[in-house]
């Protein structure tokens, strides 16, 4: 079925084209049928929430396609991104479990394709095949180990310019090689970028100009270039 956001719609899971290995969904024929049955597909384009922050979770989201951000706000009004979710992960799991409010907010970043599993059904899935129960300790696992990597990096880094270089390192992991350096896709804007340093959207373009200024970084569009990737090592000091 053709998606009104230029996305490749995968309705049956155990026809999906997309290495699971590692995801979610990364299941044998039996537990993957079953989770095909209970799942409501849906396409969703840039900006979309998928859920709130303080709401009782109705079910889980795994998300196919796109990325989507978590984000928690303050009395103040304040946000924060605490991560950028890939596709195969499973959102608002950890609030479904416990029966308690969701603890962030969760919106696309890019068209996403999002798989909905309603809460009784998905507490059947558990029970019923421990291997989704195993993906499920994984995927959550995963989560508290991201949470102490970036309690680390906020908590520890002197300055903000060394958090925006370890999350410039961080992404260029996954980086393309080109003759222009590290070619990172960029999908938040210096504002979400701030959101994600805890720092303001002036600072974050101010920083930058900077690296671009001293040829560390280039810029072109949503392309940023790591030219000198050493050069952000050197920002970084643990």
């Amino acid at each position: 079925m053709a998606s009104p956001y230029n996305l490749e719609m995968y309705n049956d899971c155990t026809d999906c084209p997309v290495n699971r290995d590692g995801r979610f969904c990364d299941l044998s024929a039996p537990a993957l049928s079953s989770l095909n049955a209970i799942k409501f597909s849906a396409t969703y384009p840039k900006g979309a929430t998928l859920f709130v922050e303080g709401e009782m979770p109705r079910g889980v989201f795994i998300l196919c396609s796109g990325k989507a951000k978590l984000t928690t706000s303050s009395s103040e009004g304040r946000t924060l991104i605490m991560k950028i979710t890939e596709p195969g992960e499973i959102l608002g799991a950890s609030a479904a479990i416990l029966g308690q409010a969701y603890e962030v907010s969760a919106e696309t970043i890019e068209p996403s394709q999002v798989n909905f599993v309603r809460l009784p059904d998905f507490m059947a899935l558990l029970q019923s095949h421990p291997e989704a129960c195993l993906r499920m300790a994984q995927q959550l696992s995963a989560k508290y180990h991201d949470a102490q990597r970036e309690v680390r990096s906020l908590g520890l880094s002197q300055t903000t310019s060394e958090k925006l270089a370890r999350l410039l390192l961080q992404w260029a992991v996954e980086g393309e090689t080109t003759t222009k350096g590290l070619r990172v896709k960029v999908l938040l804007t210096h504002e979400e970028i701030g959101q994600m340093l805890g720092t303001t959207r002036e600072t974050v373009t101010r920083l930058f100009g900077d690296l671009k200024r001293k040829k560390i970084i280039d810029v072109n569009g949503s392309n940023v270039y790591v030219t000198k990737q050493d050069a952000l090592q050197n920002m970084v000091s643990f």
